[in-house]
């Protein structure tokens, strides 16, 4: 039986944009999610620029961290709602305080993974 042949896909050469923070790579999660909900299939052909990575990787690494219990389900709770809101918890409102605290964590915990991969830009 002849062996298959591959042939790859060619694909432009596209500049690779590492985001600027977990929050900032939390948000384009969400949006992604949201439009995949909404019916959309994502492509990485769609800009000149690309992400690091794909929506499934930091869905990955949040179960990861959820795994390790380096994330609770209150944190998980806290960026779920707020991402949905595209906004993070408003430090002036006393009502959002402990969200506030949470939300940091939970973005303090995604960041170091995600640095590690490239996904978030260092600059130290």
């Amino acid at each position: 039986m002849p062996k298959p042949r591959y042939f790859p896909k060619s694909m432009p050469h596209k500049r690779v944009v590492p985001f600027n923070d977990a929050e900032e790579a939390w948000f384009w999660f969400i949006r992604s999610t949201r439009a995949r909900m909404d019916g959309a299939r994502l492509s990485a052909q769609a800009s000149n620029d690309t992400r690091p990575c794909e929506p499934d990787d930091l869905y990955r690494l949040v179960l990861n961290l959820r795994q390790r219990r380096l994330l609770r389900d209150e944190h998980l709770r806290v960026l779920a709602e707020y991402g949905w809101r595209e906004s993070p918890p408003d430090p002036r409102l006393n009502e959002e305080e402990r969200a506030l605290c949470l939300w940091d964590e939970a973005l303090d915990r995604l960041t170091t993974p995600l640095v590690a991969k490239g996904i978030v830009f260092y600059d130290g």
